[in-house]
């Protein structure tokens, strides 16, 4: 058991959303490689879960961001 990580982790590049329990206060990121495989991916977890759109991230920077909650 080590020392915890100081700084985050960087994100690569990609699409990404954030899933959660209906009702949770936090989730996870899921990254797809394009607009199309997120969109699938939003489609199929929205029955069930509670999807926010965070956006693209290109060299751990986010080029947009819309925030979109799903």
């Amino acid at each position: 058991m080590g020392r915890p990580a100081t700084r985050p982790a960087k994100l690569r590049d990609g699409f990404y959303i954030e899933v959660r329990n209906k009702g949770a206060r936090n989730g996870i990121k899921i990254r797809r490689d394009d607009r199309a495989a997120m969109l699938d991916a939003v489609s199929e977890y929205k029955l069930i879960k509670d999807i926010t759109i965070l956006g693209e991230s290109i060299n751990d920077k986010w080029v947009e961001k819309p925030k979109l909650a799903v």
